[in-house]
């Protein structure tokens, strides 16, 4: 029982570190770095609703709805 306890807590350390690693390599982004992420998002977003609609409204079409 205590090897598996052992084994758990390591674990457990070994992945707050990589955290901390994490956290210290990134950075905040730029404001042009963050409209651009928007940007690509809401576009991404539209595209996918857009193809869900024509396939839903096809749909109601084939059916008879």
């Amino acid at each position: 029982m205590n090897v598996k306890l052992q084994e758990h807590w390591t674990k457990t350390k070994s992945f707050i570190k990589e955290c901390i690693r994490v956290f210290q390599i990134t950075k905040k982004p730029s404001k042009e770095e963050y409209k651009a992420i928007v940007k690509v998002t809401g576009l991404g977003m539209l595209i996918i609703g857009a193809i869900g609609f024509i396939i839903s409204i096809t749909g109601a079409l084939t059916l008879g709805f």
